[in-house]
């Protein structure tokens, strides 16, 4: 992973005392909240409903023991012994007093960690697929690029105070785990036939109160252009994104509004202009951050297929969790393990102080000292050796962290909603604990196999509730919460928004109406290989309508 170098420490270190000052005078009475909202925003403070909350950047979702560490030592000392894994890749502190935030900034910026631009409107943390460097369906890693573009963003004179804020992506593979289309910019690396790196480059792409797929603007862009390129995007949105109307500031609606061809030509005017600039990326200093990102030494251990072999025949629960919670490394001997934070019954993302210290013991001994976070809120191993894996779940069983259940019904993406958000109108968490614990049966979870349910508290969408298979939507109605059904959406490859299945429902009705569309789809299914989403697109929303509203046309309108 990025080490930092001298500039970095000097940066962040000024960072956090410039933000100690602000503070000061913030709690003094000098500096008025109006003035001081921004700053603490730029430095990932937010006033929430109850306290202030703080958001911690972990870039591109990379992390090591020693920082995994330090968040655990932060929510023990100055929160209340948990925290939040988000889906930009981030972490959130809900209880921090603003006084401490400038200690805990210091603290973080000792293992090279900071919040900055992690809210506001800039260029917020760059995201990616947290499998990147051990994905066997890669074709390049790509960190080093969001490296190169955290660099470059990061208090960006001309792009610190955009029209809103912007959210960057970049997937190595094949199959899109980062969602990059629904970005702001996605970026998709690839190779063309002479075998050169380039991106093929979507804009204009996200979520919230417009849902919109992003548009490809570029095929190919060769990788000494990714700074120029980008560049030009951010200068077209700074420049004409609208700043009259924070629900259509976003670059989707210039897009929208302008026209993708018109736009995309106005990126090109401005990219000729900056093409053979200073921005030009040299291909030594792309390898000098690659080498950063380097695989471990990954000896072989063919012993692991035998002893898995033998541990799954001795433990159906093992065998089930690696059947579910393991994928293929690029390395035979070795798997890419997803630790799920979402226990039965449990608040999705969340971890307390000492499971976060257990996640960094086990993976300093079994992973090489690498840990992800990815944007579904679990925490990944990218490299543990076969040989290894009983002993990682045996680690896992000891926390409470062990359920097989990544890409099921449990594995529930949701937003802190009501419960600590000023922002959300319905509660996620309560709603998500009752749905996973109704669904909790491992057999039954096997038996309806992939589905993906995304909760978000208010249209703002930070549950990415557009791009589930099944998404909720909390809302108000009449000084009480009801939620919306959306069904076929995706954030993959081939990315979709969902369709609004009918008019919302009360909150004690809710998981018998997602029961009643599992019903359905296990009624109508193919056969068990065809998952929930193959199948929604395959017969369309009516069967659902049907199932949820008896025929009602009014409801199901």
């Amino acid at each position: 992973m990025y080490r930092y170098d001298e500039f970095d420490h000097a940066f962040v270190a000024d960072r956090v005392e410039q933000f100690r000052d602000q503070v000061t005078r913030r709690l003094s009475g000098e500096l008025a909240e109006d003035a001081f909202k921004p700053l603490r925003l730029m430095n990932g403070v937010y006033l929430q409903l109850h306290a202030y909350m703080l958001r911690v950047a972990i870039p591109y979702g990379t992390l090591n023991s020693k920082q995994m560490r330090m968040l655990a030592h932060i929510a023990r000392k100055y929160d209340r012994g948990y925290g939040h894994f988000t889906t930009r890749q981030n972490i959130q502190y809900n209880w921090p007093k603003l006084s401490d935030t400038p200690d805990i900034l210091a603290e973080l910026a000792s293992v090279e960690m900071h919040a900055i631009q992690t809210s506001g409107n800039c260029i917020r943390n760059v995201t990616a697929d947290h499998f990147a460097g051990a994905a066997a369906d890669e074709v390049a890693d790509p960190r080093p690029y969001a490296e190169i573009l955290r660099q470059w963003s990061s208090v960006h004179p001309e792009f610190s105070y955009l029209p809103r804020k912007f959210k960057i992506a970049v997937t190595g593979a094949e199959r899109d785990r980062a969602a990059i289309q629904v970005h702001d910019i996605g970026l998709h690396l690839k190779k063309n036939e002479a075998g050169d790196i380039g991106f093929a480059v979507y804009v204009g792409g996200g979520q919230g109160r417009t849902p919109m797929i992003a548009k490809k603007i570029r095929d190919f862009l060769p990788q000494e252009d990714l700074l120029s390129y980008t560049t030009a995007i951010v200068r077209v949105y700074n420049l004409h994104g609208r700043r009259d109307n924070k629900y259509k500031a976003r670059i989707k609606i210039l897009v929208h509004e302008t026209g993708v061809e018109n736009l995309a030509g106005q990126v090109e005017q401005e990219f000729l202009q900056l093409k053979n600039t200073e921005l030009k990326l040299p291909e030594a200093d792309v390898q000098a951050i690659s080498t950063y990102f380097a695989l471990p030494p990954l000896d072989q251990r063919p012993e692991g297929w035998a002893n898995l072999a033998g541990w799954k025949k001795a433990d159906p629960d093992f065998a089930r969790w690696v059947q579910q919670n393991v994928q293929p490394h690029k390395n035979p001997d070795y798997g890419m393990v997803t630790i799920s934070l979402k226990p039965i019954g449990g608040i999705p993302g969340d971890a307390s102080d000492s499971q976060m210290e257990a996640i960094a013991d086990l993976a300093e001994e079994y992973a090489f000292d690498e840990i992800r976070i990815s944007h579904e809120q679990n925490v990944i191993f990218p490299h543990v050796a076969l040989a290894d894996l009983e002993a990682v779940y045996r680690g896992l069983v000891a926390i409470g962290l062990a359920t097989a259940n990544a890409g099921l019904i449990t594995d529930i993406i949701a937003c802190p909603g009501l419960d600590y958000c000023a922002l959300a109108n319905a509660r996620s968490i309560p709603l998500a604990q009752e749905i996973s614990t109704r669904f909790g049966d491992p057999d039954r979870q096997a038996e309806i196999g992939e589905l993906k349910i995304k909760i978000s508290g208010c249209i703002n969408a930070c549950g990415h509730h557009h791009v589930g298979h099944i998404g909720l939507l909390g809302v108000e109605k009449k000084g009480a919460e009801l939620y919306q059904i959306t069904l076929g959406g995706s954030g993959d490859e081939n990315t979709s928004i969902g369709e609004i299945i009918g008019r919302g429902f009360e909150p004690e009705k809710v998981t018998d109406a997602i029961e009643t569309i599992v019903n359905v789809y296990l009624g109508l299914r193919k056969d068990t290989s065809e998952i929930f989403l193959d199948a929604y697109r395959r017969v369309g929303p009516q069967p659902f309508k049907d199932a949820l509203y008896g025929g009602n046309a009014q409801e199901a309108a």
